[in-house]
């Protein structure tokens, strides 16, 4: 009899780590490489560099049956988490059999498009609006389904089923002294009961205001930093309310104005505030306990969030932040000791000059340190008058080499 010890795995049974030849886009197109540990696989155009595993053309048709034969040495489907940039809407086709536990898709679009994931078996979807050009409307699954959505929110629109959780990320400015920014009209989605909104600590201010347009909330999560607080009252419905990251909550209703209230955090907020919260939820509990969580945690002072959120690289890798802080401190020394517009030149220039031997810098980390120029640009100086932000951009542009 044949050996046939070495014949081709059954589908589904490939659980090992190691190299394999797969039909991504083609015929062999691509090797498909499985890290002990890893259940993640990212998938987008050559630009992202390391930061996809396979590399395929924005607009090219992609086989997801390949995953098929690929488990986890515990037998279920593997990658659990897919990443994913382009076009190819076919993974919410492939999960009509084959379910997916978590997709992050990016999409890149030429014009606007319709999608259909109503009989798609979604655990969790993040759609990121950052790169498309069209709009892109999607139809929901008829299973429960966790929904969150970043960037460019006016370029989705959802029909269908509502989600059983929507977060929203909209884009917003580094800036915390823009105007607040305002939710677009995301129509359907209104009628969702549990919302999360996250914002940067110390971002452009997202306005409350656009909770109105939200009357089923019974669940309501904010990170970050947000205006109009005061709008809350009119949500008496709710039964959570998570406050995360926030550095403003004066103007925040008491805590009796939600009387359904059964669960409630308070992470990493601002001290004045957070001492009266904690006062309030004791009081709340002598007259009606609280059945779920309820906590006040990480108290902080106004200098906190400066020195963890005030400068644009707290997102970077350890290594990288603490260089970048070194060159963001020395020119801010000598930015201070600035008489003339050349002082000032030199300073940021030098600054910009520390990055230019440094591999891997893109875009995201280029808008970093030309936020990181902008902000010293407004820093101390002994010049007499602005150094405006268009001057400032010019000397960063002069001298980096990223």
């Amino acid at each position: 009899m044949p050996n046939d010890n070495h014949a081709r795995p059954p589908a589904a049974s490939i659980r090992e780590d190691g190299s394999f030849p797969i039909d991504l886009t083609g015929p062999r197109s691509h090797t498909l490489v499985i890290q002990p540990g890893v259940g993640s696989l990212s998938i987008g155009p050559s630009q992202l560099g390391k930061k996809a595993d396979l590399h395929v053309a924005p607009d090219a048709i992609i086989d997801w049956t390949v995953f098929d034969a690929f488990a986890t040495p515990a037998g279920s489907s593997w990658p659990r988490f897919l990443y994913y940039t382009g076009s190819d809407a076919g993974f919410l086709d492939w999960a009509q059999k084959r379910p997916i536990e978590e997709m992050t898709w990016a999409p890149i679009l030429s014009e606007d498009t319709v999608v259909d994931a109503s009989q798609s078996n979604l655990h969790g979807l993040h759609i990121k609006l950052d790169q498309t050009e069209g709009r892109l409307s999607l139809k929901l699954p008829k299973r429960q389904l966790r929904l969150s959505l970043s960037g460019d929110l006016s370029r989705f629109t959802a029909t269908g089923d509502m989600p059983s959780s929507l977060i929203l990320s909209p884009r917003t400015s580094r800036r915390k002294n823009n105007n607040s920014l305002l939710l677009p009209d995301l129509g359907e989605l209104h009628q969702v009961t549990s919302l999360t909104l996250q914002n940067a600590p110390l971002g452009q201010p997202i306005s409350l205001e656009c909770l109105n347009r939200f009357p089923n909330l019974n669940s309501l999560s904010l990170w970050g930093n947000f205006c109009d607080v005061d709008l809350l009252a009119r949500h008496v419905q709710l039964t959570n309310l998570e406050l995360r990251f926030m550095p403003d909550l004066e103007y925040l209703p008491s805590l009796n104005t939600w009387p359904l209230l059964d669960r409630f955090i308070a992470y990493n907020v601002e001290e004045i505030s957070g001492k009266r919260l904690k006062q309030q939820m004791k009081t709340r509990a002598k007259t009606r306990a609280w059945t779920g969580h309820a906590s006040v945690s990480q108290l902080r002072k106004p200098e906190w969030w400066t020195t963890e959120f005030g400068r644009p690289f707290s997102s970077w890798p350890k290594r990288l932040a603490k260089l970048a802080n070194e060159a963001y401190n020395v020119a801010q020394a000598t930015l201070a000791q600035a008489r003339s517009f050349a002082d000032a030149e030199a300073a940021i220039s030098a600054f910009t000059v520390r990055f230019n031997t440094l591999k891997d810098i893109e875009t995201t980390e280029r808008e970093d340190l030309g936020e990181a120029v902008w902000q010293l640009s407004q820093s101390d100086h002994l010049i007499g008058q602005p150094i405006t932000e268009e001057m400032a951009q010019r000397w960063f542009d002069v001298a980096r080499d990223y």
